[in-house]
């Protein structure tokens, strides 16, 4: 099948939404499968204010239709509400092409965290992006019924996975944690104002807190929480040692439609502390860490979970599952042969 993605989340930027895509995409290739994917370094662009690594893309329905019509795909995801996904919905629209999206960030609230914008007002848009959809992918049970309170029902279930092989409980812990008292607390992620990591570091003094990542909140929580270590950005086996060696992964925000980090931190074997909100809260289960709308009572907690108890939460997580249910949202997509009138579907013309 001949499958178009539009985002205007991807590369360079390092999140949950690109490396998901990322993977579903590497594993849609892998069964044969032709993917395109409109992103914004196709165009020119500016950055995004208040999120200076999303660039918002210079470029119209026109524009977007003559790629669209180029690839001639059986099936368009939108998977953003930005520029190119304004675009590509209305050619969509325009040309009565069926089409996915994706609700990847609880916006109302993301907003919210960031301008004087009431979240009522932050639904609408959201309800008149999503409602032509076909499907509306979502990431857990809870967003799938916070969205039907909305009148957005078609939802269709789209989890996240873990690359087992990388993250798992038997890799050596990152080497700087052999100087760091104990317990080690972790949070990893982008550092910046909707992630609530304020919170996590105004608990009460334990161990070690430790900050991975990067963003635009960094300099001023360095200088306001000295006490705290911040190692930046880690990736790859670096970012794996890192959650393997510590001994709560402490995930504070109440934004997040899921939180990729959170299964990849039980993969290592490292329970997880954190609010009782959709993502993690649709999670967290069997022993592998504690919810609480006290944070400090939610690391007391995970901290007394069992590490295998972690491990065996993240196992059902994998990337050919999160691929298979992509799959299974397009399946109103007539996929044998391109998309032709003949075929009684739209016209790409």
């Amino acid at each position: 099948m001949k499958i178009l993605i539009v985002t205007d989340a991807w590369e360079p930027q390092v999140n949950g939404v690109v490396r998901t895509l990322q993977a579903t995409i590497a594993e849609l290739q892998a069964g044969g499968h032709d993917v395109e994917v409109i992103s914004p370094n196709l165009f020119r662009s500016i950055p995004c204010p208040t999120y200076g690594e999303i660039r918002l893309a210079f470029a119209g329905r026109r524009t977007v239709g003559r790629r669209i019509r180029a690839f001639a795909p059986h099936a368009i995801h939108i998977s953003t509400e930005g520029p190119l996904g304004l675009a590509a919905r209305r050619w969509c629209l325009d040309n009565g092409f069926p089409f996915t999206t994706a609700y990847h960030t609880r916006f109302p609230e993301y907003v919210a965290a960031r301008l004087p914008v009431s979240p009522a007002f932050v639904w609408r848009f959201i309800r008149w992006f999503h409602r032509p959809a076909q499907h509306i992918m979502v990431a857990t049970r809870s967003l799938a019924s916070e969205l039907a309170g909305q009148g957005l029902t078609q939802t269709m279930m789209w989890e996240r996975g873990v690359d087992h092989s990388l993250f798992h409980k038997d890799r050596a812990p990152h080497p700087a944690f052999d100087g760091f008292a104990r317990p080690i607390q972790l949070y990893v992620g982008r550092v910046s104002v909707e992630k609530n990591i304020e919170a996590f570091l105004d608990t009460a003094p334990r161990g070690t807190k430790v900050i991975v990542g990067d963003g635009p909140a960094l300099a001023d929580l360095r200088t306001r929480y000295p006490e705290a270590m911040f190692l930046g950005k880690l990736g790859g086996e670096t970012l794996a040692s890192a959650y393997a060696g510590a001994d709560v992964f402490v995930f504070p925000s109440r934004t997040d439609t899921f939180g990729l980090v959170v299964i990849e931190a039980l993969s290592c074997g490292t329970p997880v502390a954190a609010y009782p909100v959709p993502g993690p809260g649709d999670i967290i289960r069997d022993g592998a860490g504690a919810l609480d709308d006290d944070l400090d009572k939610a690391i007391v907690g995970a901290l007394a979970c069992d590490r295998a108890d972690a491990a065996d939460v993240s196992a059902c997580y994998t990337w050919s599952a999160c691929t298979a249910q992509f799959l299974r949202a397009l399946t109103f997509v007539p996929a044998a042969t391109p998309v032709d009138v003949a075929a009684g579907a739209p016209s790409l013309a």
